[in-house]
């Protein structure tokens, strides 16, 4: 027996399956700008963390984002969609994980 759930993860994956080969399939697509260098320094300044506190936040290594930091490194990925979501709403880490 098939669970519900199932289902419909089958189902999206076989939509997905059929828009990247590109078949209208009707699905909403969803693009989102990401900065690709983002501004960390100014970014944890908003949020009136430290650094270690800031690190900690978000789940990096505080070296981590020291890197980032002093452009040594560029975050990339999900951490540069984080930071995106941190520059607009600086609370909504704190916000939603202590929920």
């Amino acid at each position: 027996m098939t669970s519900e759930a199932f289902k419909r993860i089958e189902r999206g994956l076989l939509e997905a399956i059929a828009f990247a080969q590109g078949k209208d399939t009707g699905a909403v697509v969803h693009h989102v700008d990401v900065p690709d260098t983002p501004d960390v320094r100014a970014i944890r300044a908003k949020t009136g963390l430290s650094q270690a506190e800031f690190a900690k936040s978000i789940g990096v290594k505080k070296a981590t984002l020291l890197n980032w930091e002093q452009d040594r490194r560029v975050p990339d990925g999900p951490a540069r969609v984080l930071l995106a979501l941190i520059a607009k709403e600086p609370g909504i880490v704190q916000r939603v994980l202590s929920a």
